[in-house]
C-alpha cells in the first residue's frame, strides 16, 4: 500500500518564526505530536512535543520558553519518505532511524503529510506497526548506558 493512502494530511505546520506557545497550541488543537517546520512549502525541520519539553522548557524555564521561536529548537535533519513509496518500506525506515513519525514529501520536495506508527496500525497492518515499534524500542534499549 502506498504512503499517500495511509498518511495523515493535510500538513499541519509552523514556520521557524512561530513561537513555542503557538506551536504547542496548534499541536493541542489538532491532536498531533509533531509539526513540520516549513519555509516556502519546503521542510527545513521538524518540532515534536518532546523537543518543546526537552529543548525549551527544561533548558530555559516555562516563562522564557513560551515566546522562544520554534527555529531555535527544531530538529533540522528531517527524515522523510515519499508519497509514492510503499508503506512497508517507510515503516522499515522508521525502525532503522528509531522514529515514530515520518514527514511525507512529494517528488518535488514539498510537504504532503505525516506518516505515524498509528497510521500504519490503522490502515496497513497492526503487526507491521508492532514490529516497527519493537525495532524502535529495541534499538533505544541497546543504546542506553548500563
Amino acid at each position: 500500500m502506498l504512503v499517500r493512502k495511509v498518511m495523515s494530511s493535510p500538513v499541519i505546520s509552523v514556520t521557524s518564526e512561530t513561537t513555542i506557545r503557538d506551536a504547542a497550541e496548534r499541536m493541542r488543537e489538532n491532536d498531533v505530536g509533531a509539526l513540520p517546520v516549513l519555509q516556502d512549502g519546503r521542510p527545513i525541520g521538524i518540532v515534536t512535543d518532546r523537543d518543546i519539553v526537552m529543548r525549551a522548557l527544561a533548558a530555559t524555564g516555562f516563562a522564557l520558553a513560551l515566546d522562544t521561536r520554534i527555529g531555535d529548537i527544531i530538529t533540522r535533519k528531517v527524515i522523510s519518505c515519499f508519497v509514492d513509496q510503499d508503506a512497508a518500506d517507510a515503516a522499515a525506515l522508521m525502525g532503522e532511524k528509531r522514529i515514530r513519525r515520518l514527514l511525507v514529501i512529494d517528488r518535488s520536495g514539498a510537504a504532503s503529510g505525516i506518516l505515524s506508527i498509528g497510521d500504519i496500525a490503522e490502515h496497513v497492518s497492526e503487526e507491521l506497526a508492532g514490529q516497527t515499534l519493537g525495532e524502535i524500542c529495541e534499538a533505544r534499549a541497546r543504546d542506553m548506558p548500563d
